[in-house]
């Protein structure tokens, strides 16, 4: 994923530096070149040696240490470096990086990096709140550095507030989100709805579906890392949404009827994945629910069709595309359903095909529009979710 990649991590003096072990070990599994530049306080934390075994590279920690593969260490690194996070950044070292202080091999990199800056601030909260510190922050962010807001919790020095660094899974989010892909999609307003609805029959039982959401949340982690902005609109899922998307949590179909209508106006690109349940309990009498017995006193009316209103709404210049999921006649029956919602096109799963539909990490998909079918193979939904948007991007540009 991040194969080509070069990513400077630079460790301060903060007990938190040896979360960065892990993280270091993250990027490394995913194909990408890291590199670890250390201050000497953060040395006394963790060894050198931990990130020169997980990196395979050297640790650098002097700026005069002569032991290196090239004449000016902090500049080739510079020129290589596609993204540098400093993490965890001291009070300290924020200080000099915000006033242009290279005292060391961290500071001299950072300052000679024309590449994207990630700031992951730890420290005590009444450091963190200190309006000195909040001050450097502003001008890091004034120079392009974008400061990754730290957690709220229980602190090394038994303090609980604000200062914790984020997790390593937290920081590599914020990388993925930088280098994961080419931002082609940047200036994009893409709406995307995910997950199954729910229609209560009282306050016990619903009707639902087998929707997972999963396919929804590849789509919307794809736009997302392809430089979009995203948004989320889903029913209860059992998955953790992608970060740096805008999450619209709802229920039921008239819930997420309203969300889209909300929203849908402003968008781009609108992709309905979510499997809506198409039935919800009717209002009736009293009196006609006591003349049927208990399984049969369940009165159904069809829910809003979402898609066919994005349809007959839809912005000039706004691209739809819907999901069909059918057991014989695909193509068919997905085009009728394109051309009686009036969308640009369907991606059409096959529920009879193995490794398709609800529940697995996989989908085997079909792109249709007026005009065009692509069969896609089997593919894990993450790959499929690019698959749709290349396809969709391809298509918006003609």
């Amino acid at each position: 994923m991040l194969k080509g990649k070069t990513v400077i991590l630079g460790v301060t003096g903060s007990i938190a530096a040896y979360k960065i072990a892990g993280l270091a070990s993250m990027l490394v599994k995913l194909h990408c070149d890291v590199y670890v530049l250390m201050t000497k306080n953060a040395a006394n934390i963790i060894n050198p040696i931990t990130f020169e075994t997980l990196t395979s590279h050297k640790c650098l920690i002097d700026t005069f240490d002569r032991n290196f593969n090239y004449n000016v260490e902090h500049v080739a690194l510079a020129k290589k470096a596609d993204l540098v996070l400093v993490a965890p950044a001291s009070a300290n070292v924020i200080a000099k990086i915000a006033h242009g202080i290279a005292d060391d091999m961290l500071t001299t990199t950072v300052l000679a990096c024309s590449c994207k800056k990630l700031i992951s601030p730890a420290m005590n909260t009444r450091m963190y709140e200190n309006p000195v510190v909040q001050d450097n922050l502003k001008i890091l962010q004034s120079y392009g550095m974008e400061v990754i807001e730290p957690a709220t919790g229980f602190l090394a020095c038994k303090d609980i507030g604000a200062g914790k660094m984020p997790e390593a899974q937290v920081l590599l989010a914020y990388i993925l989100k930088e280098l994961a892909h080419d931002k082609d999609m940047k200036g994009q307003k893409v709406l995307i709805t995910a997950g199954p609805t729910i229609e209560a029959i009282d306050p016990v039982r619903f009707i639902s579906n087998h929707s997972t959401g999963k396919m929804g949340y590849a789509l919307a982690k794809m736009a997302m890392w392809r430089g979009a902005q995203v948004t989320l609109i889903t029913g209860k899922t059992a998955i953790a949404p992608p970060e740096f998307t805008e999450v619209v949590n709802v229920v039921s179909a008239a819930d997420m009827f309203a969300a889209v209508k909300t929203y849908s106006v402003s968008q781009d690109i609108i992709i309905k994945a979510a499997a809506v349940a198409d039935y919800r309990p009717q209002s009736v009498s009293a009196e006609k629910i006591k003349k049927q017995d208990d399984d049969t006193s369940l009165f159904l009316e069809r829910t809003e069709d979402i898609l066919a209103w994005l349809g007959e709404h839809r912005v000039p210049g706004q691209y739809l595309c819907g999901f069909s999921m059918e057991t014989e006649r695909l193509a068919e029956n997905s085009k009728k359903k394109l051309q009686k919602k009036n969308i640009d096109m369907i991606a059409a799963n096959n529920l009879k095909q193995p490794g398709a539909g609800f529940g697995v990490d996989t989908n085997v998909i079909t792109l249709i529009t007026q005009d065009e079918e692509r069969e896609l193979e089997l593919m894990t939904k993450e790959d499929a979710a690019n698959q749709i948007l290349d396809f969709i991007m391809e298509h918006k540009q003609k």
